[in-house]
């Protein structure tokens, strides 16, 4: 193909150099990421050839420069394949997956290139490197050392082939899972069956089983996690029963979807890469470049916060139990059972009812007078949609984000509904990521599955995708606001285990009174959100945390166990051994299932967070510490906003988080504000 037809092969002369996406078709993935591997490879060989010393200039900043081409139709093939995925770019994943792992392999583990690095690492008290340049050093010599650089040959040799069939293993899971969330959709013929569902939700089941040509018929597609909206509404148990069990047996069902032998070849193969790594687990080898240091300190801090989150959802569903014993059908309370008895204690308890909260929450206003008016007052920046610019899908909408003043800040993608060809959960990726060295703007895109009403009828959110919606945009301000000089450092490039803390950060502001106001609108009548409602739902907030922390610990200890493990332990059944993890945290509760099962813990297993799905707890401490201090400094103010902006925000990946953290708070952060937000104070 000439390169004058590959749109991948030069910067984008659109706004933001946002990607021509009008231009790119499927054929054109291929050949740029073998060009771009070509190039990179090149500059690399011209790095390590040069007969000059090491110096910061020729060595760093050069490996700063490479790969281009590489990471251009990089970013956008692999939110491509996540969000609008189709038979070809499946394939062209799981082909280019071991390519890229050798690709990096042969940068990584160069014994000229990380010698170089050295050279400049170990005069690094000799050069005039400003704070930002000499980081950059330290990152780069730390990210080579621990991916395996200063191995001898031969065992370079076993990393290189532990790599390609990791990556490969991996995004076959991905591939199994979408494939299996998909077909395990239930359908429902009679429209009775859905009682308890709003008629826009109903409408939504009608408008997912016309797509695949169920006409007549009503499909409920999965989400990612274990639970399912629906639970919370639908009066008909044995409907309830049929989407949890279709839910939890994602990956078990034997066949080319099932996951089971991929975790357990996956975990001994990252065991076997600690190992040759020098690392105890594949555990150990994540932490130790993580704020956390060492899975002991993870340890320490999920077993800490089980024992009352476990006592707490007993007790919760104890009071469930009371609800159902003193009614006419009784039954024991069961996984299915749950969200929707929440629902009526919630309603009794705190005359809440988040069914018909649904009717307040229209996308569209929680978009823009919700999300977009708390970040136009906290930082002052403009939102303004650009019909004129494509997205890679026809339902993705493009907004520039400029300041007060309006100069440019960067272009900020929504796509927010499910489809088929979309994996489960919600995420934000960059198309274009800032940084001055290569003159680069900013360009990032959140994903959500919302599902899509019938053509005329409003998308109204659940209470939880208003939660998620809020977090995801959280992530997309840390890249549009960070102003870094190093692509290295570029947007949301930091610590794991601290990458969720502005994120959550961002949550806070769904029920600030001034946001909820402006966007809590009821969508027929115009009718604010009554105040009772809104008092009502701030009194419920800590309501039924028994049960979130205890299925968000039950996750996190299970991506725990299974990455702490050696490469000799033999594990033959995973089902065992996920449930003897969660009986020896005392999170084995029926009733209260892990948020992902292994078959179906896309983070850990195919998602980038292997032994790091701790990190949103781990995160949660300094996310309640802030929340706290903008409570006792006047909430959304544009004083309070830059202040984030300009200490944590802005600084992306070029300083250390914690010492970030630390500037903006004037200390470490308290872990109290989270066991009180999470109910886990005596």
């Amino acid at each position: 193909m000439p390169e004058s037809l590959n749109p991948f092969l030069v910067p984008s002369t659109l706004p933001y150099q946002l990607p021509p996406f009008a231009d790119i078709r499927d054929e054109h993935y291929r050949p740029a990421f073998e060009q771009g591997m070509t190039e990179q490879l090149a500059e690399i060989e011209a790095v390590v050839t040069t007969t000059d010393a090491a110096t910061f200039e020729n060595t760093i900043l050069a490996l700063e420069r490479s790969g281009q081409t590489l990471e251009r139709v990089g970013n956008v093939f692999f939110n491509k394949s996540s969000a609008d995925s189709n038979p070809v770019t499946l394939a062209l994943e799981e082909h280019i997956a071991p390519l890229l792992a050798a690709h990096s392999d042969a940068i990584r583990l160069h014994p000229a290139l990380y010698a170089r690095i050295s050279s400049v690492h170990d005069r690094l008290d000799e050069l005039a490197l400003d704070t930002q340049a000499r980081y950059l050093v330290e990152r780069y010599h730390t990210q080579f050392t621990l991916s395996g650089a200063g191995l001898s040959e031969q065992d370079k040799e076993t990393l290189r082939a532990l790599n390609s069939t990791l990556s490969t293993l991996t995004t076959r899971f991905e591939k199994n899972l979408l494939a299996d969330t998909n077909d395990l959709a239930v359908v429902v013929e009679d429209v009775a069956e859905l009682d308890g569902l709003s008629e826009g939700e109903i409408s939504t089941a009608a408008q997912a089983a016309l797509d695949r040509g169920l006409d007549g018929s009503y499909l409920l597609t999965l989400v990612l996690p274990t639970g399912h909206p629906a639970l919370a509404s639908l009066k008909r148990r044995d409907v309830r029963e049929r989407i949890m069990r279709a839910s939890r047996s994602r990956g078990i069902r034997g066949g080319d979807h099932d996951n089971r032998s991929l975790v357990l070849e996956i975990t001994r193969l990252r065991a076997e890469r600690a190992e040759l790594l020098g690392f105890d687990s594949h555990a150990a080898f994540v932490t130790a470049d993580e704020t956390a240091g060492n899975p002991e300190s993870v340890a320490r801090m999920l077993g800490s916060l089980a024992p009352a989150a476990a006592g707490n959802a007993r007790t919760e569903q104890a009071d469930l139990q009371a609800l159902v014993d003193a009614g006419d059908d009784r039954y024991d309370v069961h996984s299915w059972d749950w969200a929707f008895l929440t629902e009526q204690v919630r309603a009794a308890r705190f005359a809440v009812d988040t069914a018909a909260m649904r009717a307040y929450f229209e996308a569209d206003r929680v978009l823009l007078d919700g999300i977009f008016f708390a970040a136009e007052r906290l930082y002052g920046v403009r939102f303004a949609e650009r019909t004129d610019l494509v997205a890679y899908h026809p339902e993705v909408r493009v907004f520039e984000v400029t300041e007060a003043d309006g100069s440019p800040v960067g272009l900020y993608l929504l796509d927010l509904h499910t489809r088929d060809s979309k994996r489960g959960g919600a995420w934000m990726n960059p198309l274009i990521a800032q940084n001055t060295l290569l003159d680069q703007p900013t360009v990032v895109v959140n994903n959500l599955n919302v599902p899509k009403p019938a053509p005329g009828l409003p998308t109204l959110l659940s209470f939880d995708e208003v939660r998620t919606f809020f977090h995801e945009f959280g992530h997309a301000l840390h890249g549009l606001f960070a102003r870094v000089d190093y692509p290295r450092f570029a947007g949301t490039n930091v610590h794991r285990d601290f990458v969720e803390f502005p994120s959550q950060v961002n949550e806070m502001w769904m029920l600030w009174p001034e946001v909820l106001a402006n966007y809590a609108v009821h969508h027929e009548t115009g009718e604010r959100m009554p105040q009772t409602l809104v008092d009502n739902i701030r009194r419920s907030t800590s309501f039924n945390e028994g049960f979130l922390t205890s299925e968000y610990l039950a996750a996190a200890i299970l991506d725990q166990a299974w990455h702490r493990i050696g490469s000799d332990t033999v594990v033959e059944d995973v089902a065992a051994f996920e449930s003897n993890a969660l009986a020896e945290a005392g999170l084995d509760n029926p009733a209260v299932p892990t948020r992902y099962s292994s078959t179906y813990f896309a983070h850990t297993f195919s998602g980038g967070y292997d032994a790091g799905y701790y990190s949103y707890i781990w995160s949660e401490v300094l996310d309640a510490d802030a929340v706290e201090w903008f409570t006792e400094n006047g909430g959304l103010t544009r004083q309070n906003g830059d202040r984030f902006r300009s200490l944590v925000l802005a600084a992306g990946g070029g300083k250390d988080p914690l010492a970030a953290y630390r500037e903006f708070r004037g200390r470490d952060a308290r872990i109290e504000p989270l066991l009180k937000r999470r109910g886990l104070t005596k």
